[in-house]
């Protein structure tokens, strides 16, 4: 890979990374919610979760999309309802006189790299990432596009944390943080426009 390649695959990476999105939003719920250090498994989970996933793709993936077009409608109806199922956790976050044992908590490393599989913008940066950087899927030219990802994916989704517990401090009370948590939940809804709007 030439240094022109990596110099427009590091941008790419960074901009799609740092851009609002279902991990950057709920990221910046949890921040709020459970601080930085409750939040980093599912940081972890995100940045090494898709960098998997975009391996997985490259190295065979990309073609069951290629030859089963109607494996991306599948995917689409999960995403829908997974992401429907997420908004509805973070909408209740903060419900008043919860049962210590039901009390919400931050996602596990486990079901934030599991979240990957089911993110539409995780589906669209990783497909795009291999048929534009490494469209002979050279597994060189993926290790690279996956080293990049990784150095640049997990610094960028941490920020949305940061932000989120900055904000941790004017949600003082249960009112703020109750709107604070069904507008997160608008947004991660919001998130999945550009799937039912596109074939």
């Amino acid at each position: 890979m030439t240094y022109e390649l990596i110099t427009a695959l590091t941008a790419f990476a960074f901009v799609s990374s740092i851009t609002p999105g279902p991990n950057n939003l709920m990221l910046l719920s949890s921040g709020a919610n459970f601080g930085f250090q409750r939040t980093i498994p599912h940081m972890m989970g995100v940045g090494l979760g898709f960098v998997f996933m975009l391996i997985l793709v490259g190295i065979g993936l990309i073609k069951i999309f290629e030859t089963y077009p109607m494996s991306k409608e599948i995917l689409k109806i999960f995403s829908i309802v997974y992401l429907a199922y997420l908004a509805f956790k973070i909408s209740t976050a903060a419900a008043p006189l919860v049962e210590a044992e039901h009390k919400p908590s931050p996602l596990t490393f486990i079901q934030a790299a599991m979240f990957q599989w089911v993110n539409p913008k995780a589906w669209t940066m990783a497909l795009t990432a291999i048929s534009v950087y490494s469209p002979d899927r050279n597994m060189e030219t993926i290790a690279i596009i996956g080293l990049i990802f990784g150095l640049v994916n997990l610094p960028s989704v941490s920020l949305w944390t940061i932000l989120g517990l900055k904000l941790r401090r004017w949600l003082t009370n249960r009112a703020r943080l109750r709107i604070f948590n069904y507008t997160m939940a608008a947004m991660l809804l919001s998130s999945l426009y550009p799937v039912l709007t596109t074939g």
